[in-house]
């Protein structure tokens, strides 16, 4: 049996305190995993989904080399395209108005105009898969679940929901009954 202590964090409190030698550069996430201290979202859900690919989906596709690429490619994409175009949007919109602070519009359109052509490409790219490394839900997948979440929550869900491919796309990822369960307790405030 798998034992596992999971702790929501309220990050708008100015009591949260991360331990060095947990995390050096004093953020979250932090899995411990025996003797084993691991930071950074992506590390975290590629040791996760390597040590349990054998329990549930294998979100990495390890027995096919090709399609273990591709999750590889669009985690990548994710990371250098996707994250930094919507990143600052969500912050802006989500983050800042937690602080009791006001969104800088100004940062939020000029990375609209990026995020819409990122955007473009997974337009076409999904016209061809129902995820984005093929027609299975891997890591790829699950790595866009934060942000683009919390974007749905704004106005601008309209760049996802004005795409056809990537609306279908996004309502598959998030009517999983796993991406439920974790969105219950994702809440803006």
């Amino acid at each position: 049996m798998n034992w596992y202590l999971l702790i929501w964090v309220k990050v708008n409190t100015s009591n949260l305190v991360i331990l060095p030698n947990m995390y050096p550069f004093g953020q979250i996430p932090v899995l411990e995993d025996d003797d084993l201290t691991l930071f950074e979202s992506r590390a975290i859900t590629s040791y996760v989904s390597y040590k349990y690919k054998d329990q549930g989906t294998d979100l990495l596709r390890i027995g096919n080399v090709k399609e273990t690429a591709l999750v590889g490619v669009w985690i990548e994409v994710e990371s250098q395209q996707y994250n930094p175009a919507i990143l600052p949007i969500v912050y802006q919109l989500v983050i800042v108005p937690m602080y009791g602070q006001s969104p800088d519009l100004a940062i939020v359109e000029a990375h609209v105009e990026k995020f819409n052509k990122v955007l473009d490409v997974y337009e076409a790219r999904l016209g061809h898969s129902k995820y984005l490394a093929g027609d299975f839900f891997s890591l790829a997948d699950l790595n866009h679940f934060p942000f683009t979440y919390y974007l749905m929550k704004t106005q601008y869900a309209s760049l996802i929901n004005s795409r056809p491919h990537v609306k279908a796309w996004w309502e598959a990822v998030s009517s999983r009954p796993a991406f439920k369960k974790v969105a219950e307790n994702m809440t803006l405030a």
